[in-house]
């Protein structure tokens, strides 16, 4: 039994990414519900949080899934939907609608990823930002939120949002960081801190260097916490479900941190 805490519903068009000719990266994107339940059915997964899917620069699009993400949810009762969100002004009449459907049977969790436009610690971001957050205190939604080293979506960024919601609200920290130095950042000291400190903090490991499995995985078991934390995510179509996967069950093994890291902290964030 695996509960995936991230994936994502929708098909993107073609984009001329960093300057090359226009291209589909996202392969196995799916635009329906029934392609995702296939999906699941071949997988083995029992649960899984839905997401927008994203990337090309144009909100309209990820805004645009919304509808998609409650769909599944309310098809099969394996899934959960998150709806995406955003804190950019020119984002306010997408993201107050966005947040009227959050009241929608199924949806567990809002997305935030900056890769988009915005800034965490920027000024004409934060009253968005102060309503999303209140929406999900209010709703006991989950906040997803997209991390990667430098700009926007560092570490260093979005670290200002767990200092300043996740005391109501459980925040999401996916891909843990994103790379390098966001893992050793986490691992090193502050993943741990927030905990102490009664920070309602989560994360997957999706997209995470070979080494960041293993050394969270050791820190928790030599720490005592952050057992409940780490959640399992195969970052569909981004990711890769069978690498995600084989790299999870070598770090988390087969206990009690295995069990909750597939299946039981899903369960309490999302079910």
């Amino acid at each position: 039994m695996v509960f995936d805490a991230h994936r994502h519903i929708g098909v993107l068009p073609a984009y001329p990414f960093y300057g090359g000719p226009p291209v589909n990266p996202d392969t196995t994107a799916r635009a329906t519900v029934k392609q995702l339940l296939a999906d699941l059915d071949a997988e083995g997964t029992e649960r899984a949080l839905v997401l927008p899917n994203y990337g090309v620069p144009d909100p309209d699009i990820a805004f645009s899934f919304n509808e998609l993400a409650i769909e599944a949810a309310q098809t099969d009762e394996r899934i959960r939907a998150g709806l995406w969100v955003s804190p950019r002004p020119a984002d306010e009449h997408r993201t107050a609608h966005a947040l009227a459907l959050a009241r929608e049977d199924g949806v567990r969790a809002l997305k935030l990823s900056f890769l988009l436009g915005g800034r965490p610690t920027d000024p004409d971001c934060r009253p968005l930002l102060d309503r999303i957050f209140h929406e999900a205190a209010r709703l006991d939604l989950v906040v997803h939120v997209h991390t990667s080293p430098g700009a926007a979506s560092d570490i260093d960024e979005v670290g200002h949002l767990v200092d300043w919601y996740a005391d109501q609200v459980a925040v999401h920290l996916v891909h843990f960081g994103g790379g390098m130095s966001g893992h050793i950042k986490l691992v090193g000291s502050r993943f741990f801190d927030w905990i102490e400190s009664g920070k309602r903090v989560y994360t997957d490991l999706s997209w995470a260097i070979g080494f960041a499995p293993y050394w969270l995985a050791r820190e928790i078991e030599h720490r005592g916490i952050g057992h409940d934390r780490v959640l399992f995510a195969s970052d569909q179509p981004w990711g890769d479900f069978a690498g995600e996967y084989a790299r999870m069950t070598a770090a988390a093994g087969g206990g009690e941190l295995g069990e909750r890291v597939f299946r039981d902290t899903f369960a309490t964030l999302y079910d």
